[in-house]
């Protein structure tokens, strides 16, 4: 991602947010429907996307699942599979525990939906951050399936391309533009510094005008 491990694992959706703001990208983060099924997990990687539309029926030796399945079986470490669902949406479900198995064994690093996800229980036994528009025991079968793979769409309410950086955490998902990905991150790094020095001074008892007026976070 163009920054050490131990600098990533520093930021939070909140500072990227703050400095996508800054550099005039306000609408990078996901709606706040979208939540993490266990909010203690951290993730970053590359996006790869799905787009999904409405379906009510399954054709005779049709294979609802064959996009999914083409997506999943090649994700590389560090991918991000975004399953783009035009969420909120009580039909949609295209993620469960076996997706999140197979993803597991791709090394990826996450998944983010503004779909339903089933099979909560599993995923969360298995440590794999996920992020999703809802939860539900509904299968995508004849409900919904994978219509392109790899192509620009809207999770979120947030513009997603293959290639970006998706980063989540208790707060929600950002979506970082590759093109400024590497910018963002050191000047996601810096205003953590200032704000970790402002904490402190605050807990010393300076005033919060006085430290902002030092530091310019809040």
């Amino acid at each position: 991602m163009g920054l050490p491990a131990e600098v990533m694992n520093t930021l939070y959706t909140a500072v990227l947010s703050d400095v996508m703001d800054e550099l005039g990208h306000p609408r990078q983060a996901c709606r706040p429907f979208v939540r993490p099924l266990d909010e203690s997990l951290v993730f970053y990687g590359r996006v790869r996307t799905g787009l999904y539309a409405n379906a009510y029926s399954v054709l005779d030796g049709e294979n609802p699942y064959e996009l999914e399945i083409r997506l999943l079986d090649d994700l590389k470490p560090g991918d991000v599979p975004v399953f783009a669902c035009n969420g909120p949406t009580d039909r949609m479900a295209p993620w469960g525990e076996l997706l999140t198995t197979a993803a597991m064994a791709r090394g990826a690093a996450g998944c983010v939906t503004d779909g339903l996800v089933r099979d909560v229980r599993y995923i969360r036994k298995l440590k794999f951050p996920v992020f999703s528009g809802g939860i539900g025991p509904l299968d995508s079968r004849g409900r919904c399936k994978m219509v392109e793979m790899d192509r620009p769409v809207e999770c979120g309410g947030v513009a997603v391309r293959p290639g970006d950086i998706a980063f989540g955490d208790v707060d929600g998902v950002v979506f970082v533009p590759q093109e400024i990905a590497e910018e963002v991150f050191v000047r996601a790094a810096d205003k953590v510094q200032r704000e970790n020095h402002t904490r402190d001074e605050l807990l010393a008892g300076r005033l919060l005008g006085e430290v902002y007026e030092k530091y310019g976070v809040l």
